[in-house]
Parts: structure tokens; C-alpha cells; sequence
């Protein structure tokens, strides 16, 4: 489990792709100190695996699934990403629960500073925008944000906002995003599982409606349902 606060920026040194996974090496002195082999690490939000470490430079395994369905596909030598550890048991949960699974990508389509800080709208696809609300919790690249206005249901392209304060312009990728760049984002595990249980009580319910319906006897509870 991770909390969407970066730890550190790390700089991609290699890509090593086959046809169905990758091998990519990045430079993060202060993570790598400590990153045992088979340790988790949120690479731009994607929770991956090291497999080598030099203590300056760590390897990740990723495979085909996780480079067709993020941006962690499109990295190249030199580019920079965003780095999270997990949490330790027992350790703070400064910003919110996540999983490092990917739940989709996004664009950025609009950056407009306010002061000191930035607002920042982005794409959402439209399966995942039921589970992001206003003033809830998502994960772009990685970073733990509050969603501050959310698309009505009747547009045709969803989108969401957030606001950047300094420390977060500085500290992470999100602060040099250009407009139209991809990101990856994660929502909040608790909506999505809300939604997959009411998924299966709907279905039921309208078993149980159609038996009714068709003359079968419910059972008590089903007739209450």
C-alpha cells in the first residue's frame, strides 16, 4: 500500500523491452539505499517490483498488462518519474489509500496558475468517472490530490480538477506536465469496491423480481428486497 506522497524523483537510465514486458532502470540515490530486491516501489503510480539494485540505481520488472493499460509504456532514457516506497506497518498516512493499480489514464487539458498555485483539469475515461466526486480523493502520477470540481454526468468528455500548492509544483512530475501529456490515474479503492457490491445486489434484485414476476415463490428476504 503506498499514500500518494512522493518520496523522490527518479530519472529512467534504461529501457529494455520485449514484445510482451520491459526491464527499465532508474537513478534514485535515496530510495535505492534501502530498496531490498522484491520490494515495492509506485513508479508514477505504478506499484512494480526491483529486481537489481546497486544502492544508486534500481531495476523493475513490468509486464505486458501493466504497459499497455499505463503511461509507465511510453518511458524512455531520461525522462522523470514520480517514486513512492510502501508504507511501512505503522507508518503515517499523510495522504490517502492506494494501491498502485493503475485504474486508467488521463490527459491533461488545461493548467492555469493561481498565485502561488496551479489548477490543473484533466481527462477522466468515462468508465472511471462515477468513482471520482468532488472534494474526494484520486492519484495522478502517483500523487495524492483532492478532486475540487468534477464534470457534470451529461458532458460528453469527463474531466476532473485539482489544485497544486507549491510543494507539490517543486516535489513532483505534475509541476512541469505539459497540456496534453498523459498521466496515470488510480481512484479511490473504496469506491470502486462500493460500486462492484451494488453491481451484485442490483443483480439479484432483479432475479429476484423476474421469479416473482414469473410466478415463483421468494423467499422473505428476497421479497423484501
Amino acid at each position: 500500500m503506498f499514500t500518494g506522497i512522493i518520496a523522490e524523483r527518479g530519472i529512467v537510465e534504461a529501457v529494455e523491452a520485449t514484445a510482451q514486458s520491459a526491464v527499465i532502470t532508474l537513478t534514485a540515490p535515496t530510495l535505492a539505499a534501502d530498496l531490498p530486491l522484491g520490494g515495492s516501489i509506485a513508479v508514477d503510480g505504478c506499484c512494480l517490483t526491483a529486481i537489481r539494485n546497486d544502492g544508486h540505481t534500481f531495476a523493475v520488472d513490468v509486464m505486458g498488462e501493466s504497459l499497455a493499460r499505463t503511461t509507465i509504456g511510453g518511458l524512455a532514457p531520461g525522462d522523470s518519474v514520480n517514486l513512492e516506497r510502501c508504507v511501512p506497518a505503522g507508518g503515517r498516512l499523510d495522504g490517502h489509500v492506494v494501491q498502485g493499480h493503475v485504474d486508467g489514464v488521463g490527459a491533461l487539458v488545461e493548467r492555469e496558475p493561481q498565485g502561488n498555485w496551479h489548477r490543473l483539469r484533466f481527462t477522466v475515461p468515462a468508465g472511471l468517472a462515477p468513482y471520482v466526486a468532488e472534494k474526494g480523493s484520486i492519484a495522478v502520477d502517483g500523487v495524492s490530490l483532492t478532486v475540487t470540481a468534477v464534470s457534470p454526468a451529461s458532458e460528453p468528455e469527463q474531466w476532473f480538477e485539482v489544485g497544486l500548492i507549491p510543494a507539490t509544483l517543486a516535489e513532483t512530475g505534475l509541476g512541469a506536465k505539459a497540456v496534453g501529456a498523459a498521466v496515470n490515474l488510480e481512484v479511490d479503492v473504496l469506491a470502486k469496491y462500493t460500486a462492484r457490491l451494488l453491481s451484485f445486489e442490483s443483480v439479484a434484485q432483479g432475479s429476484a423480481r423476474a421469479r416473482h414476476a414469473a410466478g415463483v415463490t421468494m423467499d422473505p428476504e428476497e421479497a423484501t428486497a
